[in-house]
């Protein structure tokens, strides 16, 4: 257990963004090498699978832990914080990563299944599609999981708890962008051009009211603007302004009535005043649904670890890319308990490394419940 927490504070101190995790997926090669696994590198770019096969049956299961860190600044004050300049581990990936070669190492000591494992090194969760690249650079192809599960560390839970849900999880995830220009001049003669800064704000409060008021108030969604940029001086009104932000969904049709009415928004609010209004929409990741079966056996694999387990009783908005996995596999996510923590992306987050065994144990669970061996 000591290796295993020297490991994940190594790979705190090292974090790598999407499809930079090159000193991540060198480590994880190696140790899964060592074990006397079939490794295979560079899928996805910078993803990994390890090959664990016990026996004669046809039956798989793939378990995924995703690899990259986050730009952010680390501001923890723990020896082995972040080494990288703005970039740390806020979302517990490196605790990922260890609970998943942690319980390859276990697996690979245990002849008492029947099937094939694959462990998947997942690069660039956050927000550049690293499943969705791994499996258009042939994932299941080469690798035909019957199912795939994942495992992500829940500071609202206490450690050792485990939930998940049939059905959604997580919600879809969207980035909106919106430029207003046209305007620009002296700040002290504003008769004279149309005022960015001021439609832009109004702009905001407006399109906070699209999900209270356009929406049945019965469909769950989020709109949040999370930048506004404008200006460079006291005495100058910006030729241009720009507004950033996210939106979380799980219907397709709710994500077309939000975008829908953010573009007339920003056309008319902008028009009103003199002003023209560029709208960018990129729905990045899908909704994470559960397939059924796979969430009771997500459950099945936490009461046979020891773990305090119970069905979640609604999903996050939070969004993750282990969506694309569940749209071409059977499968199911899983939140694990790791208070106490900062919260997801708080820039002094660091990994509860007393949840790494909880999370092996999930994670050989699974492969008892699923490859049995037949006696």
């Amino acid at each position: 257990m000591n290796a295993l927490v020297a490991l994940r504070r190594d790979l705190h101190q090292h974090p790598e963004l999407a499809y930079n995790e090159h000193r991540t997926a060198g480590i994880v090669a190696e140790i899964l090498s060592d074990l006397g696994l079939e490794v295979h590198t560079g899928i996805g770019k910078t993803g990994v699978v390890g090959v664990l096969k016990r026996g004669l049956s046809s039956r798989s299961i793939g378990l995924r832990a995703d690899m990259d860190a986050l730009p952010m600044q680390d501001n923890g004050s723990q020896p082995w914080r972040s080494q990288t300049a703005s970039v740390c581990h806020a979302c517990g990936h490196d605790g990922h990563t260890t609970m998943l070669l942690g319980a390859a190492a276990a697996l690979a000591d245990d002849p008492g299944f029947d099937g094939t494992v694959y462990f998947i090194f997942q690069p660039a969760e956050e927000g550049l599609a690293g499943a969705k690249a791994m499996i258009d650079d042939g994932l299941f192809t080469r690798f035909p999981c019957d199912a795939v599960y994942a495992i992500h560390n829940w500071p609202q839970l206490p450690a050792g708890v485990a939930q998940t849900r049939a059905g959604p999880i997580m919600a879809a995830g969207s980035v909106f962008n919106i430029t207003v220009h046209g305007g620009g001049g002296h700040a002290a003669q504003p008769q004279l051009t149309p005022d960015t800064l001021l439609a832009t704000s109004e702009l905001v409060v407006q399109l906070h009211t699209i999900i209270s008021r356009n929406l049945d108030p019965c469909d769950p969604a989020v709109l949040t603007v999370t930048k506004i940029n404008g200006g460079f001086s006291h005495n100058m009104i910006p030729a241009q302004a720009e507004i950033m932000g996210t939106v979380r969904s799980f219907d397709g049709g709710v994500q077309d009535v939000i975008e829908r009415r953010m573009r007339e928004l920003a056309q008319s609010m902008t028009a009103a005043h003199g002003l023209q209004a560029e709208v960018s929409y990129k729905r990045y990741y899908p909704a994470t649904i559960n397939s059924v079966a796979e969430a009771q056996i997500a459950l099945r694999a936490a009461r046979r670890a020891g773990l305090e387990y119970g069905e979640a009783p609604k999903p996050a908005m939070t969004s993750e890319d282990f969506a694309f996995m569940l749209q071409a596999k059977p499968g199911a996510y899983l939140w694990l308990g790791s208070a106490d923590s900062h919260p997801l992306h708080h820039s002094e987050f660091d990994f509860n490394d007393a949840v790494i065994p909880y999370g092996i144990r999930w994670f050989v669970a699974l492969v008892q419940e699923t490859l049995a061996a037949e006696i």
